[in-house]
C-alpha cells in the first residue's frame, strides 16, 4: 500500500495532465482502504521530496475530517505524534503548514473529547521558540482553532492576550506579525465577552505601528489585515477604542489620501472612517474629529479616477459614502464646513473641484436636511451657478445636486420654482446625454410636489420632453418618461391636452420586447397609469384595452421591473375604472397570485401557440408549480379576506373559512417544507395573525402551533434536514438559518402578547428547546436572539419568566433588553445598573434608548426597592427625566416615583424640587396620556397635603402655565 501511494502522489504531482487524472482516480480508490492512514502518516514523516510530503498532509487531512472517531487509539496517537514532529521539524513551511491544517481539523474531535491535552501547551511552547516558522504555525493554528475549540482557550486568555501582543511587536518577522494580526482578528471574532473585549484596546497602538511598518517596506496587504482587525473592534458595541480613536483615524487619513498606495488599500482605511461615522459617531464629535475627517474627504470627491480601477473601489465614491454617513450622524457639525468647502470650491481653476463643490451639497442634503433649509440661498446660488459651467462634469454634479434637494429639502425648496425651473429647462437642452439625464432626474424629483406652481411652465417643459421622447437614446428615454410623469402627477387635469399624445407614443415603448429594452417597456407601463389617474375614466375606458393586453403580455417577458411597474399600472387603472375594471379581474389577479409566488428569476408563463388566447388574454398561468402545494410567499391572505368581507352579511363566516385554509398551510408549512425561507415567511405570518387578529383567532390551531414550533427549536423540521453528513457537526447539531430561526423565536411574543400570563405552561415547553441556542458555544448572534426573544416574552408574560431568567448566558449587548430586567434574581442589580449607567449619560445620542433605561431601572426599584442603592440612583434617574419619545415606558416611571412618595422614602423626598420641576412638565406635555398625569397629580397632591407651606417655594419657581396645570391636575381632598 504505502509503495503504490508514493508511486501515485508522485505521479500526481507530474506535469502531465492525462497522468495527474489516472493518479487521482486510483487515489480516490485507494482512499477508501483503512490502511490508507498509516501509509499517508508514513509518506509525512519519510518521503523525500517536500511536495510528497505535503500533497501526504492534504490528502491525510481529507480522510480525517469526519472520520477521527473511527480511528483506533493506537492509530490517533500515531498520527498526533507524526504530526507534531512534521511541525517541529520539518524544514519545508509548506510541508508544516499544511500539517497544521491536519493539526486544527483534529483539534475538533480530539481536544473536545479529551484526547489531545497537551496540543494547547504545545502550541505555546512553539509560539515562543527561536524559530520563526514555528512561531508562525503556532499563531496560525490558534487562529484557525478558535473557529473549532475557541471555548478551550478560556482558560489561557490572559497568556494568550500577553502571547499575540508579544507576537505583533516581534521586529525579528514579518510573517510572525501578519500571523500575529491575523490571530488576534480570529479571537476578537470569537470573543463575546464585553470584559475581554476590552482588553484588547491595548493592541491597537501595537496594530498601528505593525501597519505603518508595512506601509513603509511596500507590504501592503498587511495594513489591510490592520484594518480589518478595526472593523471588528468598530463594530463592536463594547467601549474597545477610547481615545485611540484619534489615533486610527490619523492613520486611516493618511492612506487615504497617499496616491501611491494601492486602491483597495485606500478603499480600505476610506471605510474604517466610515464604520466609525457609523457606529462611533459619538466618539468623532468627543475628540474633535469631524473637521479633520471633512478636510481630507471632501478634497477627495476631486480626485481622478483611473479608467482601469473598478469604480467600487474609487476613492471618490468611497469619499462619498463617509460624508454622507457624518452628515447623516452629525449634521450641525458637517454642513459648516461643506458650505465653506463648496463656496471656496466653486471658485477653483480645476473644474475637479468645482464639480466636488456641487457633489458635497448634493450627498449632505439628506443627513443635513434640516439645517440646509435655512441656508438655501447661499446654497441655491452656488448650485445653479455650477448648473451654468462650461465644463460638463460641473453641469452633471449641480444637475445630480438639485435632484437631492428636490428629494430632501421638500417642501422649501419648491418655494424657489420660479429660479430653479428655468435653469432645469436649459438643462434639458445640454449637449451632454450625461447632464441631460441628471437634468430628467432632477425635474422628476422636483415636480413631484409641486401643484399648480408648474402651470406657467407646462407647455415650454412638455414641448422639450415630448421632442426628447422621440429622439433621445433608450436611458434618456427612460428618465425622461419619469420626468413626465411627475410633470403630469403635478399638473393634474392640467395635462389632458398633452396626454393623448404622450399615450400614443407609449403604445411603441409597451410592445417592445428586446432585452435592452425591456427598462424602457416597464417606464412606459408606469407613465401610462400615471397618465390614466390625470385625465380619469371617461377619457381612459374607450382606449384603455390596448394598453391592458400590451401590460399583460409583458408579464412573459421574464423582466422582475416590468412585473413590478405593471402592478402598478393595474392598481390606478382599477382606481379610475372601478367597477368597469372588473371585466379585467380575471385575467390579472392570477397575474398578482403569481407573482406573490414566485421565486427570484422565475417568471409568468404565457402560451404564445395559441393566437385566440394572445389577443383574448388567455393563458396566463403560473410558473410550473402552479399546481403543486400551495407555497408561503410574502402575501397577507387573511388581512386581504378582512378587507373584502368585513362589511357583507357572511363576512365572519367567509373570513373564518379562509383562516382555517391559510394556518393549516402555515402550519404544515413549519415542518413539512424543505424550504427555509419559505418556512420563516410561514412564521413571521403567523406571528403576524396573531398579533393583528388576538388568541380567539388561533386558540383552535394553538397545541398545532406549539408543537411546530417544538419541532424547529429542536432543528427537526424537514427544512433543517442536512442534505448530506458534511452539514452536521460533530456534537449532532444541524447547520441552522439565521433568518429561520428569528423567525421562529419571534412566535413565542406573539404568544405571549396574545395570551399573558396564560402562556406560561406553554411557556415552559418551550424553554429548554430554545436554552439550547443560549449555550456559550453558539455564535454571539444566536444567543443575542434567545435573549431578545425572552425579553419580550417578559415584557408581555410577565412575572412566570421569572423562574427562567437566572438560567441565560448574557451575550453582548444584553443592557439593551430592558424588560428581562425586573425578573433578575437581585444579586445580579450591581451588574445591571452598571450595564445600564451609559444610557443615562451625553454619550447615549438615542433618547427612546434612555427612556427604555428609565423604565427598567423603575420596573427593578418596585421589584426589590432594597437591592437599590436609591441616593445613587434616583439622581440619575431623575436627569433623564421626563421621558423624551418612548411614552410606553411613562406609567411604570411615574408609577415608581409615586409609589417612592407615598412611602415616604427619604431618598425620593430629598429629590422633591426636582421632582416638581419634571411633574410640571409632564402634566403640560401633549403626548402622555391621561393616566400618567392623573397619577402625577395624585402624587403633586400627597406632596402638598403632606408639606403644605414647605411646598410654596417650590411652586414659586414654576412658570404660571405650569403652576395651574400642576394644580388641575391635583385630586381635590
Amino acid at each position: 500500500m504505502a509503495q503504490s501511494l508514493e508511486l501515485l502522489l508522485i505521479q500526481f504531482l507530474m506535469p502531465d495532465n492525462d497522468a495527474r487524472r489516472q493518479a487521482e482516480e486510483q487515489i480516490k480508490r485507494l482512499a477508501k482502504d483503512p490502511q490508507v492512514v498509516p501509509a499517508l502518516v508514513q509518506h509525512l514523516r519519510t518521503a523525500k521530496t517536500p511536495n510528497v510530503r505535503q500533497l501526504a498532509a492534504v490528502l491525510l487531512r481529507k480522510k480525517i475530517t469526519g472520520h477521527w472517531a473511527k480511528l483506533s487509539p493506537q492509530l490517533k496517537q500515531l498520527v498526533k505524534q507524526s504530526l507534531i514532529e512534521s511541525i517541529t521539524m520539518e524544514h519545508s513551511p509548506p510541508v508544516r503548514r499544511a500539517s497544521a491544517n491536519v493539526v486544527s481539523i483534529i483539534a475538533k474531535y480530539a481536544v473536545t473529547a479529551g484526547e489531545w491535552p497537551d496540543l494547547l501547551p504545545f502550541l505555546f511552547q512553539c509560539s515562543q521558540s527561536a524559530q520563526e516558522d514555528l512561531r508562525e504555525v503556532a499563531l496560525i493554528l490558534f487562529s484557525s482553532l478558535t473557529e473549532t475549540i475557541g471555548n478551550a482557550f478560556q482558560p489561557y486568555f490572559v497568556d494568550l492576550q500577553a502571547l499575540l501582543l508579544k507576537c505583533l511587536q516581534d521586529e525579528a518577522s514579518n510573517r510572525v506579525r501578519v500571523a500575529a494580526l491575523k490571530a488576534v482578528g480570529s479571537f476578537l471574532e470569537f470573543t463575546s465577552d464585553g470584559d475581554d473585549l476590552v482588553k484588547f484596546r491595548q493592541f491597537i497602538p501595537s496594530i498601528l505601528n505593525v501597519a505603518r511598518q508595512c506601509l513603509a517596506s511596500g507590504e501592503e496587504d498587511v495594513a489591510v489585515i490592520a484594518f480589518e482587525i478595526f472593523d471588528e473592534l468598530i463594530e463592536s458595541p463594547a467601549p474597545l477604542l477610547g481615545d485611540s480613536v484619534k489615533s486610527i483615524v490619523q492613520f486611516a487619513l493618511e492612506v487615504s489620501s497617499s496616491q501611491n498606495l494601492e486602491s483597495n488599500t485606500r478603499h480600505q482605511a476610506i471605510q474604517i472612517v466610515s464604520w466609525l461615522a457609523k457606529y462611533k459617531s459619538n466618539s468623532l464629535k468627543k475628540y474633535k474629529l469631524v473637521i479633520p475627517i471633512l478636510q481630507v474627504m471632501c478634497p477627495l470627491l476631486a480626485e481622478s479616477n483611473n479608467s482601469n480601477e473598478d469604480d467600487d473601489l474609487a476613492p471618490d465614491r468611497a469619499a462619498a459614502e463617509v460624508i454622507d454617513t457624518i452628515a447623516v450622524n452629525l449634521p450641525k457639525h458637517v454642513l459648516p464646513a461643506i458650505l465653506e468647502f463648496s463656496s471656496l470650491s466653486s471658485q477653483d481653476t480645476n473644474p475637479k473641484f468645482r464639480e466636488a463643490s456641487v457633489t458635497a451639497l448634493g450627498i449632505v442634503s439628506e443627513g443635513c436636511v434640516d439645517l440646509m433649509r435655512d441656508k438655501l440661498e447661499p446654497v441655491l446660488h452656488i448650485v445653479l451657478g455650477a448648473l451654468r459651467d462650461p465644463e460638463q462634469m460641473v453641469r452633471g454634479a449641480a444637475s445630480f445636486a438639485l435632484g437631492q434637494f428636490a428629494e430632501y429639502l421638500q417642501p422649501e425648496i419648491v418655494s424657489h420654482y420660479e429660479s430653479v425651473l428655468p435653469c432645469i429647462l436649459n438643462a434639458l437642452e445640454d449637449a451632454s446625454d450625461e447632464v441631460k439625464e441628471k437634468s430628467y432626474y432632477a425635474l422628476a424629483a422636483f415636480c413631484e410636489n409641486m401643484g399648480e406652481e408648474i402651470l406657467p411652465f407646462l407647455d415650454p417643459l412638455m414641448g422639450k420632453l415630448l421632442a426628447a421622447l422621440q429622439s433621445s437614446p433608450r436611458n434618456l428615454q427612460e428618465t425622461c418618461m419619469s420626468a413626465i410623469g411627475s410633470v403630469a402627477s403635478a399638473a393634474e387635469q392640467a395635462f389632458i391636452p398633452y396626454a393623448e399624445r404622450v399615450l400614443e407614443l407609449m403604445k411603441l415603448f409597451m410592445v417592445l420586447t428586446n432585452d435592452e429594452d425591456l427598462q424602457s417597456r416597464a417606464r412606459a407601463t408606469e407613465l401610462v397609469g400615471i397618465v390614466a389617474m390625470c385625465v380619469g375614466r371617461g377619457r381612459m375606458e374607450p382606449i384603455i384595452h390596448p394598453f391592458m393586453e400590451a401590460a399583460v403580455l409583458g408579464f412573459g417577458l421574464e423582466f422582475s421591473e416590468l412585473r413590478e411597474y405593471t402592478h402598478g399600472f393595474f392598481s390606478n387603472v382599477a382606481e379610475i375604472m372601478d367597477d368597469g375594471f372588473a371585466q379585467y379581474l380575471p385575467h390579472v389577479v392570477p397575474l398578482a397570485f403569481s407573482s406573490c409566488n414566485l421565486d427570484d428569476g422565475s417568471a409568468v408563463d404565457i402560451d404564445e401557440s395559441d393566437d385566440e388566447n394572445i389577443n383574448g388574454f388567455g393563458g396566463v398561468s403560473s410558473d410550473d408549480e402552479a399546481h403543486d402545494e400551495p407555497r408561503v410567499r410574502n402575501i397577507n391572505i387573511l388581512t386581504a379576506a378582512h378587507a373584502i368581507f368585513c362589511n357583507s352579511n357572511d363576512g365572519q363566516a367567509k373570513a373564518l373559512e379562509i383562516l382555517d385554509r391559510v394556518m393549516n398551510i402555515y402550519i404544515k408549512t413549519m415542518t413539512e417544507d424543505d424550504d427555509k425561507e419559505v418556512v420563516a415567511q410561514a412564521c413571521m405570518s403567523v406571528a403576524d395573525i396573531i398579533k393583528d387578529y388576538g388568541y380567539m383567532a388561533v386558540e383552535p390551531y394553538m397545541q398545532r402551533l406549539v408543537d411546530g414550533t417544538l419541532t424547529l427549536l429542536r432543528e427537526e423540521a424537514a427544512c433543517q434536514q442536512p442534505e448530506n453528513d458534511s452539514d452536521i457537526d460533530d456534537d449532532g447539531d444541524t447547520a441552522h438559518d439565521e433568518v429561520l430561526m428569528d423567525a421562529v423565536s419571534d412566535l413565542l411574543p406573539a404568544f405571549a402578547k396574545a395570551m399573558g400570563p396564560h402562556f406560561a405552561p406553554i411557556f415552559a415547553k418551550l424553554f429548554e428547546p430554545l436554552m439550547k441556542f443560549a449555550k456559550s458555544s453558539r455564535p454571539p448572534q444566536d444567543r443575542t436572539m434567545v435573549v431578545a426573544s425572552l425579553a419580550e416574552v417578559a415584557q408581555n408574560m410577565g412575572a412566570p419568566i421569572g423562574g427562567y431568567v437566572d438560567e441565560i448566558t448574557l451575550p453582548r449587548g444584553w443592557v439593551y433588553h430592558f424588560h428581562l430586567f425586573p425578573y433578575i434574581s437581585a444579586r445580579y442589580y450591581g451588574d445591571v445598573l452598571r450595564g445600564l449607567y451609559p444610557l443615562f449619560g451625553d454619550s447615549e445620542p438615542d433618547n427612546a434608548v434612555r427612556d427604555n433605561a428609565a423604565g427598567a431601572v423603575a420596573r427593578m426599584i418596585m421589584t426589590y426597592p432594597q437591592s437599590i442603592p436609591l441616593n445613587q440612583v434616583l439622581p440619575v434617574l431623575l436627569k433623564a427625566l421626563p421621558l423624551k419619545e418612548d411614552h410606553e415606558e411613562s406609567m411604570a416611571v411615574y408609577s415608581c416615583i409615586s409609589t417612592l412618595l407615598f412611602s415616604s422614602n427619604p431618598q425620593i423626598l430629598a429629590v422633591v424640587p426636582d421632582l416638581v420641576n419634571v411633574f410640571a412638565q409632564v402634566v403640560v406635555s401633549p403626548v402622555e396620556s391621561p393616566e400618567v398625569k392623573a397619577e402625577i397629580g395624585r402624587a403633586f397632591s400627597h406632596l402638598v397635603s403632606q408639606y403644605g407651606q414647605q411646598m410654596q417655594p417650590l411652586l414659586s419657581n414654576l412658570s404660571p402655565a405650569h403652576a395651574n396645570a400642576l394644580a388641575a391636575f391635583a385630586p381635590r381632598s
